[in-house]
């Protein structure tokens, strides 16, 4: 007789939300400086630089939205989690009931059948949550990245640099001076920004 187990995916959909606390915590303290010296001393018709991975993990808007996602995270985990047990459990009793020969052939037939179809329906329960997850987390970056380039839009129509660059971990494009660095500026109005819409 087969064994029946279920593998539900709760680790992959724990990991669409995690994100690297530390990122961009080493040069925050360099963007503080270099955000209010680029602020005073970078004329019109520069190229500055923004560090994104710093930009998003300090942004309040990415934090609040993902903490949101990682709470609705939590609840499918939990959800499944306690299908899967239950599930267990049905598997467990008929497993018991077999060994001790307290079923017919075509009870033990019907049985095994029914613990199929909810292993199917669990299975395909975790796949699709899975999947509703990386839309959402599709969604959240989109919705954050799209509030970034609003304000940077709107911030370079005040301070006229000619380009505006973007760095990330792993990039091709080199860090310039500190005094080109304007991360620190950029976060600072997000986050108000960001503080005025909640009200």
């Amino acid at each position: 007789m087969k064994s029946l187990k279920i593998i539900l995916p709760i680790a992959a959909i724990a990991l669409l939300c995690s994100c690297n606390s530390n990122a961009g915590s080493a040069p925050a303290a360099q963007t503080a400086e270099s955000g209010v010296q680029a602020k005073e001393t970078v004329a019109a018709g520069s190229i500055v630089y923004v560090q994104m991975d710093t930009l998003v993990s300090q942004y309040d808007m990415f934090n609040d939205l993902k903490s949101e996602l990682e709470s609705k995270v939590q609840a499918i985990q939990d959800d499944l989690a306690k299908k899967g047990r239950t599930f267990d459990n049905a598997v467990k009793d008929f497993q018991t009931k077999v060994q001790k020969g307290l079923l017919t052939r075509t009870q033990m037939e019907e049985q095994q059948n029914q613990l199929q179809e909810r292993q199917q329906e669990l299975q395909n329960l975790g796949q699709q949550k899975q999947m509703e997850i990386e839309d959402e987390n599709a969604v959240l970056y989109r919705k954050v990245m799209d509030a970034i380039q609003t304000y940077v839009e709107k911030y370079n129509n005040e301070h006229n640099y000619s380009l505006i660059l973007t760095t990330t971990a792993g990039s091709t494009v080199l860090t310039g001076s500190p005094s080109l660095d304007i991360t620190a500026d950029i976060l600072t109005g997000l986050n108000e920004e960001y503080v005025k819409s909640k009200k």
